[in-house]
């Protein structure tokens, strides 16, 4: 996979679309895939409000929530596992 590129270069790369150059121009010229800048463009449209859809904010709370789901679902589970354990022993803590 490559490397991410920063935010920085993102915005320039847009900023060369937005003053009319071609997509596949710039692509080409940065080293990097026509998709990529599309999808660039796409995610620069929702955040901008002009697109439906998640904006790069609300993308990294998903992942960020489904994160602490996971944790917590393990937890859970490893809390039920240790209750059934003692259920089992009949040798609660005290």
């Amino acid at each position: 996979m490559p490397a991410a590129k920063s935010p920085e270069f993102r915005r320039r790369a847009l900023d060369l679309v937005d003053q009319g150059e071609p997509v596949a121009q710039v692509a080409r010229n940065l080293g990097i895939s026509e998709t990529a800048l599309r999808r660039w463009m796409d995610q620069a449209a929702v955040d901008g409000g002009r697109k439906d859809g998640l904006t790069s904010a609300e993308k990294r709370e998903l992942v960020e929530l489904r994160r602490k789901a996971r944790v917590l679902e393990m937890e859970v589970e490893i809390l039920k596992r240790a209750s059934a354990y003692f259920a089992r022993e009949n040798v609660l803590p005290k």
